[in-house]
């Protein structure tokens, strides 16, 4: 109860919301309630402060990481990095693991769509030292899937993705489910 009483205080919004605007060079990706936001932060992983299971090197990318703002103690998730494809930041943030970085990117800001904290980081930035693009995905992606080279976008030739169509289909209901609507539909 305990924990769940201090995962909860986490993603509480503060009483008085602040602006994190100033100084931010974030560039706009004219998304609706985007707000450029800087702060400092601790790197963290979701789910070892939902849970407790906490590997030493925050799951190594593969787990989904946050932000703990130190301005306000509030859990800021990260959802995409610097990159024009939605890819992930944790591959991006991984390497700051329990560290205390400042980040420059946009916040998702709107209480009547349930968008509160949401983030994409562009930039990293650790002890006042240069700031870095958070733009790394793709990179590591390459080293990690040598064997999926070719044309198009990364996830159409990525192998755990093709392996969840082939079991779940497109909609996660099933290929019988694809077949029967492409089948009606097409």
């Amino acid at each position: 109860m305990k924990k769940l009483a201090f995962a909860l205080s986490l993603l509480a919004a503060p009483a008085l919301a602040q602006d994190f605007s100033e100084g931010s060079t974030a560039k706009s990706w004219n998304l609706y309630a985007e707000v450029p936001a800087t702060f400092e932060a601790k790197v963290v992983d979701v789910l070892c402060e939902f849970t407790g299971d906490c590997p030493t090197d925050c799951g190594a990318g593969k787990r989904q990481m946050g932000l703990l703002r130190s301005a306000d103690n509030v859990l800021v998730m990260t959802f995409k990095n610097n990159q024009p494809a939605f890819s992930g930041s944790a591959v991006d943030l991984a390497p700051y693991c329990g560290m205390t970085i400042n980040v420059d990117g946009l916040m998702l800001d709107d209480p009547d769509l349930g968008a509160k904290n949401m983030y994409m980081v562009q930039k990293i930035q650790v002890d006042g030292g240069e700031w870095k693009k958070a733009s790394q995905f793709t990179k590591v992606w390459k080293k990690e899937t040598p064997d999926a080279s070719g044309k198009g976008p990364w996830f159409r030739r990525d192998p755990r993705i093709q392996e969840q169509i082939a079991t779940h289909g497109y909609m996660g209901l099933g290929p019988d489910v694809d077949k029967a609507f492409i089948a009606d539909w097409y």
